[in-house]
Order: structure tokens, then sequence, then C-alpha cells
């Protein structure tokens, strides 16, 4: 069976968290793309309130989309306890709110937090791992899926993510045992973006994917070795570009060969449109036909 496609403007991001575009025309925009879903962020909403909220479901719903998660960005390694206290808060907030748009097995996305420098890798996991037994049990009451992203660093963030490397995001996903309302959000070019190879990152998480972004990086110049830092990362590189799935890095046959095996049944999301809304509906329809390959009806 074919699996749905959701899409996120990574595009219009900035331009929506500052109001210069509102949810609502984000959601009119996209009735042009062959999506299933649209994808919200946190900063897209300007008001918790429920009238409002209610409204944003009724736009998604009357544009014949679903809401198949609430992209949130949590800072669990804060080193003030107050403030890692208000992003459990917060989170536990937005689980609440995915359920509200989103119906039940909507994914929340969670992060570890940002790599502050004055935070070591042991206590930053205590935190991370502490924060995260608190927020399974609103997941479970609220039937909500949480989903760690392997990420990079949230775009309103001063410091990358604290669990960017595969070998610290494993350890904390690994010290999890909940399998129906925890798992894995999955992004392959934020492996490619750690240093990592996406495709044993995913070896090493199939069996726990709830969720995927798609989209993909081309390199303007060089190798990927010219970019690497001193820790392995590739960072952002102003060499480093975002260009239409399946025609950069990315090894997207073995990544949804692997993903099949696994008998896979979430989301895919397109992360994409950077160079405008025909790249996001040519990655759109490349993710079709990728889906019609693995996943036949």
């Amino acid at each position: 069976m074919p699996l749905n496609i959701s899409a996120f403007p990574k595009c219009y991001l900035e331009q929506i968290a500052a109001g210069q575009m509102s949810v609502f025309e984000w959601i009119e925009t996209a009735k042009q793309l062959d999506a299933d879903g649209l994808e919200m962020y946190e900063g897209f909403f300007t008001s918790f309130e429920s009238g409002y909220l209610d409204l944003v479901g009724e736009a998604i719903h009357s544009a014949s989309f679903k809401m198949p998660m609430l992209c949130c960005s949590p800072d669990f390694t804060a080193p003030d306890a107050s403030k890692r206290k208000r992003e459990i808060d917060r989170e536990a907030h937005m689980i609440r709110i995915a359920r509200r748009l989103g119906g039940p097995r909507t994914v929340c996305r969670v992060l570890s937090g940002q790599r502050y420098p004055e935070v070591e890798w042991e206590q930053g996991r205590e935190w991370v791992l502490q924060a995260l037994h608190e927020l399974i049990p609103v997941a479970k009451e609220n039937d909500i899926v949480l989903g760690m992203e392997n990420h990079y660093k949230d775009g309103f963030w001063k410091y990358p993510e604290f669990a960017q490397k595969q070998d610290r995001f494993l350890s904390i996903i690994n010290a999890i045992f909940e399998t129906d309302h925890f798992g894995v959000q999955y992004d392959p070019s934020n492996a490619v973006v750690a240093g990592d190879d996406p495709v044993e990152l995913l070896r090493q998480v199939a069996g726990r994917v709830v969720s995927m972004h798609a989209s993909d990086r081309y390199l303007t110049e060089g190798t990927l070795d010219d970019l690497r830092q001193s820790d392995g990362t590739l960072g952002y590189s102003p060499n480093l570009h975002h260009g239409v799935t399946g025609k950069g890095l990315n090894d997207y046959d073995s990544i949804f060969r692997i993903l099949a095996e696994h008998q896979y049944r979430g989301w895919v999301s397109i992360e994409d449109g950077m160079n405008g809304m025909e790249e996001m509906a040519e990655s759109i329809a490349f993710l079709r036909r990728m889906s019609d390959r693995y996943f036949p009806a």
C-alpha cells in the first residue's frame, strides 16, 4: 500500500514564524501540491487558544489535508533548571495540540536540546532522558507518538543539536524502551550534515521509525571531506545546498528498500521548496514514484 506524503514549507519557515505569511496562506498555497497532509511547526501559530487552533484545524481539513506531525523543538539541555522545566511543560502542551489538530497517533517531534558548551555529555543525556520519561505518559494519555529527530539545529537556536552525531543519538534512543508512543523521526539529510551515513543510521533505527523527512542536499563544489569539521560534522556549509529530492546525495532506493523491509507505514514529509514550489512539486512526484515502487498497492 503506497505511503502518505505530506509537505513542510522549509522555504517559508522564517516568513511564517515572523508573521510575514500566515499559516492560513501557507495552507492555501499548498493546495497546488499533490500532498496528502501538511506538517505543522509550533512557530507557525500566532496563538495557542482553542478558538484559533480550531480555525487552523478547519483550514487544514477544508483543504483536504491531514496533519500527520507537529514539528517542535524542545530544549532539554538548557543549563537553567527552570528553563528545562518550562521546555518540558511546553512540549506537553504541544502534545495536546498535536492531538487536537491531528487526532490519534499523530507524531509530535522532540529534540534533545542545544549543545551548550558548558554542558557535559553525561549530564545533558541524563536531562534529556528525564524529560522524555516525563513526556511519554502525556503522549500515552493523548495517544500521540513522540518522534525524536536526528537533527542539526533549529533555525532559532544558538547552538547545534546536542545529540547530532549518530552515536549520541542512538545512546538516547536505545535507552528508551517505550515503542508504542515513542520512536524516531528520521531525516537522512540531517545525517549527511552530521557527517554520518544516512543509510547506516536507518539500519540502526528502522524498526523504530515513526515518521520521515525527505529532503536532499547536493555539493556545489568539493567533496564532503572538504567540509568536515573537527568534530566530524559538516554543518550548513555554503557548498551544501537543498535541491530536488532524489537528485542529491541521499540513496533513496536503499532508504525505501530498508523501510519496506521493516513494513514501514508512517508518513513521509517532503522538506523542500528552498528554490520554489516547482521543486517541491517535483520532489513530491519523486516520492510518489518511490512509494509505488517499494510500497505497491
